[in-house]
């Protein structure tokens, strides 16, 4: 994957996140590309579905698992806008991810501070795409709940 198809997934990965946003979720947004190809997208579902494991990654692994016909996700890339939990986290472990790309940081809920080991060891990571956007549309969602 090129830096331009980061930038394009993510905003994949972007819409979902908006769509959350619209149905009063979290506004996180997930994609999962393989070998080129868009086969899963997601977004948060913890309030609809009243499951606080809702979470977009939760929803794009579970989809892109059964598109696949398998559970591991060796030759994928999650696109996420926000950093995934340590829940969320451990489920890309398990599903030995490829590739995990995220938009903005978690500070407070991160996996990268609470558990930075939970990936499969050859998944790669990349960070930062799109951050500000994704970043921005989170401070909107909680400045309106506040």
């Amino acid at each position: 994957m090129t830096p331009t198809d980061d930038i394009r997934y993510m905003q994949m990965a972007l819409d979902e996140a908006t769509k959350a946003y619209d149905q009063g979720e979290v506004p996180v947004g997930a994609v999962v590309v393989c070998k080129g190809r868009v086969i899963a997208r997601a977004h948060n579902l913890t309030e609809m579905l009243t499951d606080v494991t809702a979470h977009a990654e939760m929803q794009a692994v579970t989809a892109a698992a059964n598109y696949l016909g398998g559970k591991y996700l060796v030759d994928c890339t999650l696109y996420v806008t926000v950093e995934p939990c340590i829940m969320c986290a451990g489920a890309l472990g398990w599903a030995q991810l490829g590739r995990l790309v995220y938009g903005a940081a978690d500070d407070k809920r991160g996996f990268q501070r609470f558990a930075p080991q939970a990936l499969h060891p050859k998944t790669e990571v990349v960070t930062g795409v799109m951050g500000e956007e994704c970043a921005a549309l989170m401070k909107q969602f909680f400045s309106q709940r506040r």
